[in-house]
């Protein structure tokens, strides 16, 4: 049978058939967020690095980074400060905020729970080919 996969009415549930039988797992989460956790992490532990610097950390453009920064900035998840860098130029500082912290909190349980899971359906295939083959060997 193949997979038929449908939404939660709240949209936080993927409700599917695989294998003759019926999962529910948490909606994986989209591009933004899993950027957003790469951003905030870096900011953490980078405060001053430049959007070039985090970009071609991230091997992202400078343009998601900065839309990035601004989203975060907007929500409050972070605080953007000037600082001199060097004798007439600016830079910024970027600091997780409270929210921030709890945000950045939120989404690596998440992202933790759905790599988890990936790695269990990944152990089940594995361990389901090793029977193949073993079954295969044995004729």
């Amino acid at each position: 049978m193949g997979e038929q996969v449908a939404r939660s009415p709240d949209g936080k549930k993927l409700n599917f058939w695989q294998d003759d039988q019926f999962m529910t797992i948490d909606s994986p989460p989209n591009g933004r967020d899993e950027l957003k956790l790469r951003v905030m992490r870096v900011v953490e532990d980078k405060p001053t690095a430049s959007q070039r610097q985090i970009a071609s950390e991230l091997s992202v453009s400078l343009g998601g980074v900065n839309f990035c920064l601004k989203a975060l900035a907007e929500k409050g998840l972070i605080k953007m400060g000037n600082f001199a860098r060097a004798e007439r130029k600016l830079g910024y500082a970027y600091i997780l905020t409270p929210a921030g912290v709890n945000e950045k909190t939120r989404l690596t349980a998440r992202f933790l729970r759905r790599k988890l899971e990936e790695y269990e359906a990944l152990r089940e295939e594995i361990d389901l080919l090793q029977r193949e083959i073993s079954d295969t060997s044995e004729v």
